[in-house]
């Protein structure tokens, strides 16, 4: 079926990006930031404008919505997901989206810092956009493609969908998370009330990819007691935790395990954050490889690198605390391959050649797929995430719409 689609998209994520969501991993709420709930509010009015009426924002900051069956036909329930918060690692206050219309190949200059400059060279994707219409930010804040472009994917299919009754699914469930960057983004989710079968991820980068595979994660956070002395008396007797913390960091494998020095399926041993006094100092990293077992041999070595340390400091105590952040997804995903095999004929509809990859990292759906959701990741078009040099083309975005909209009728015709 061929369709024709007015596109909403870019119109949608001019607007959604320049809302402040950025989430806040040092917070004990939830959601981290109450300014995330002001594009769920946005995006709740929008769907009941459509006609979507059971539309809502519950207390937590997730978004619910329906766009309910207009098939006979027993079709499973499939929940399109994205997140609403943007990274802490750049600004994401008083974003200005720039158009580059028809982008020529060349660098592309940020106008606000003008050295912030979005070369080829760095980002081969770029050359793949020649006569496209390229987003960027101003240069002062990141853009905010991750996930707002797939947020803008979801809102425009779901338009689509609600105007054209000819074109046949079954009951489709759209969710908006909180929290998804500081790996928060399900805590307060209710499987129940989402009532879904089967679920996406619009949370990826390059146009045709899909992601059936991602890391497994988990959090470690290293603790040092020191032994505190006054620094005029301390001789033979001060232990210092921040020294001892630094010495670790500074053991820590460099060539290797790092993720300055890793790619493709190499895992990795990241420390994010240091802070403590003489007498008290911590270290949270977080470990990644795509196997349980490999995550478990990063940790022992990890535990040893802490203990050849703290020889050093023989009257100081360490803790060693693991935290279980997510898992791998395939491990689901390879028992419903037709989750995955749906994917790919709907990418393929949209004139695109299906990309099956692995994430070095994880997506909501790596927690969804183990809650008992399915859940594999399909591209949104943006790139460089997390920076300043952020950016997507409007017509992949388009793109992943036609993706959202073939998959939703797929899953009608096979049912």
């Amino acid at each position: 079926m061929q369709l024709n689609i007015q596109h909403t998209v870019a119109d949608r994520f001019l607007k959604y990006v320049q809302v402040d969501t950025q989430s806040d991993p040092l917070s004990k709420t939830f959601p981290s930031t109450e300014k995330q709930k002001d594009l769920s509010r946005i995006l709740v009015e929008e769907l009941k404008e459509m006609g979507v009426e059971d539309a809502h924002m519950d207390e937590w900051g997730y978004v619910y919505a329906t766009i309910p069956s207009n098939t006979d036909k027993d079709v499973p329930v499939i929940c399109f997901c994205s997140h609403v918060d943007t990274s802490p690692d750049a600004s994401g206050t008083n974003v200005k989206p720039i158009v580059h219309k028809k982008y020529n190949g060349g660098d592309i200059v940020l106008p606000d810092d003008k050295n912030q400059i979005i070369r080829p060279a760095d980002h081969p994707e770029l050359k793949n956009q020649i006569g496209n219409d390229v987003i960027t930010a101003s240069g002062l804040t990141l853009l905010g493609a991750d996930d707002k472009s797939g947020v803008a994917s979801i809102m425009g299919a779901a338009h689509f969908l609600i105007n054209n009754p000819e074109v046949k699914h079954g009951n489709i469930r759209i969710l908006f998370t909180p929290d998804e960057e500081i790996g928060r983004g399900v805590n307060k989710l209710d499987m129940e009330k989402l009532g879904a079968d089967f679920g996406y991820t619009i949370d990826g980068t390059t146009k045709g990819h899909l992601e059936d595979e991602t890391f497994s994660a988990d959090g470690v956070k290293i603790t040092v007691h020191g032994v505190s002395q006054h620094p005029g008396f301390a001789k033979g007797k001060m232990e210092s935790a921040i020294k001892a913390i630094g010495d670790i960091v500074a053991n820590l494998p460099k060539e290797r395990l790092s993720p300055e020095t890793t790619e493709d399926k190499e895992g990795f041993v990241h420390p994010v954050r240091m802070e403590g006094i003489v007498e008290k100092a911590s270290l949270t990293l977080i470990v990644r490889d795509f196997t349980d077992e490999k995550l478990e041999a990063h940790e022992n070595e990890l535990r040893a690198v802490v203990d050849k340390v703290m020889k050093d400091y023989p009257n100081s105590k360490v803790d060693f605390v693991v935290t279980e952040q997510y898992r791998n997804m395939k491990k689901v995903l390879d028992k419903h391959p037709q989750v995955v095999a749906f994917a790919e004929k709907a990418i393929e509809r949209a004139g695109l050649t299906p990309r099956k990859s692995s994430i070095r990292g994880g997506t909501d759906g790596s927690r969804l797929s183990f809650m008992g959701l399915p859940c594999p990741n399909i591209f949104d078009g943006g790139h460089a995430f997390h920076s300043r040099h952020e950016w997507v083309s409007i017509q992949d975005m388009e793109k992943t719409v036609e993706t959202i909209v073939h998959l939703s009728m797929i899953w009608a015709e096979e049912a």
